[in-house]
């Protein structure tokens, strides 16, 4: 494959009116399978305004690469979703986000098909995959597995996948990661984390040598203070940053008196929660692009429409987020790892995160991929009563740690039985 690569200059605007893409999206979005929990429509501003079709560009870091403001997070099978990875490719969305685990490798292997199918097509896209592994040894086996089954010869970001503490990047990792960008098997090297983020992104613009992070940042999350700065010193040093998590937990609640108001008022604007949702996180230009799981054609279109949207959120409406946020609260992990874990002395986050990927986005695979391990590991066996209620005691969310950790292993039980 050629392994000439130009990914710095944006894709020429689409001549066609809005209102056209709007009807093209809405007739394919009729015939997706939505799952219910991130079910969305674009809505009625899509009739009064015409800007370019294509999903806006930002830089991304230091590297300057143009990225989608939109990424495609690949968690699901991509092999069934062929017409799905065109079509984002037809909106602009070209940062596609993978790993070597996601599916079983169903998901490189569906990514491989496509750029079979399509060779040209790769040139255009922002390629992202991840690897579990954390010694050189098996990132280079990953790695190399991951070019076969995605057919190419370079991924253009390459993750360690979900580092929960900085040390992580050893200076065995750096070597690795210098070795492979002169090699041409990468372009851009970082990590992706769900834990500890304020920790882990203050970490990495310390150490000078990684070209970008992502990590959880929502609505819940961009007023914390420590993860601003953190932010902050990401972008001096020029680390591209991508947020993910962004719907900070799902659907809303119906049983929250913000949640009623809020609704109503984002409807009357022209947009769904979810795309408000996205908005929130666009709204900070430090962050280069957003990665949504967009297994549907629905889904796609009315991320698309948000991302096209250039409308920004009120006062009135940032203030409703903020403060269903703080309703919402002891319904969210909000990531901070180091505190609960350190009290349980188990990778709480961990837990909580595969409940999230079961209650809220209702994928019991993306679930079973987190907790499997954790069960078979034997943590929910080794769990000291005493230290889950000290660690439920800390948790400055005020989270039911006990009864979630309950719920879990409850979950985890139902796979082996």
């Amino acid at each position: 494959m050629d392994r000439k690569k130009d990914l710095t200059t944006p894709h020429p605007v689409d001549s066609s009116s809005r209102r056209q893409f709007f009807k093209a999206a809405a007739f394919m979005g009729l015939a997706a399978t939505t799952a219910p929990s991130l079910m969305a429509t674009p809505l009625g501003r899509a009739q009064k305004i015409s800007p370019p079709q294509r999903v806006p560009v930002r830089p991304f870091g230091a590297s300057k690469i143009p990225v989608s403001i939109l990424s495609l997070g690949g968690m699901f099978d991509t092999g069934s979703n062929q017409v799905l990875l065109r079509q984002a490719l037809r909106w602009g969305v070209t940062y596609w986000d993978t790993a070597d685990c996601y599916g079983g490798g169903r998901s490189e292997e569906g990514i491989g098909a496509f750029f079979s199918r399509f060779p040209e097509t790769r040139k255009e896209v922002f390629l992202v995959t991840k690897s579990d592994a954390r010694d050189p040894a098996g990132m280079t086996k990953l790695l190399n597995r991951s070019l076969e089954r995605m057919k190419t010869d370079w991924i253009d970001l390459y993750f360690l996948h979900a580092v929960n503490h900085i040390d992580e990047l050893s200076p065995e990792v750096r070597r690795w990661a210098e070795k492979n960008k002169a090699s041409g098997k990468i372009r851009l090297f970082g990590f992706s984390t769900h834990a500890n983020m304020a920790r882990c992104l203050d970490g990495a613009a310390r150490l000078g040598w990684v070209d970008g992070i992502m990590f959880t940042y929502n609505f819940r999350l961009i007023h914390d203070e420590a993860l601003k700065r953190a932010i902050d010193r990401c972008v001096a040093a020029g680390i591209g940053l991508t947020a993910m998590k962004t719907q900070g937990g799902g659907p809303y609640r119906p049983d929250t008196s913000a949640e009623g108001d809020l609704a109503e008022k984002l409807l009357a604007r022209g947009f769904t929660d979810k795309q408000a949702k996205l908005k929130a996180v666009w709204e900070d230009a430090r962050i280069a692009s957003l990665c949504s799981q967009m297994p549907t054609m629905t889904i796609l279109m009315s991320n698309v429409a948000a991302a096209l949207d250039q409308t920004s959120l009120s006062l009135d409406e940032k203030v409703g987020l903020e403060r269903y946020a703080q309703e919402t609260r002891q319904s969210y992990c909000a990531g901070c790892a180091a505190i609960c874990g350190q009290a349980a002395q188990a990778p709480l986050a961990d837990i909580l995160r595969s409940l999230m990927y079961a209650r809220d986005y209702g994928d019991m695979t993306a679930a079973r991929d987190v907790l499997a391990p954790l069960a078979q590991s034997g943590t929910f066996h080794h769990l000291d009563e005493a230290r889950l209620r000290e660690a439920e005691q800390r948790c400055p969310q005020g989270l039911p740690l006990r009864r979630l950790v309950a719920d879990a292993a409850t979950l985890a039980r139902s796979w082996t039985t």
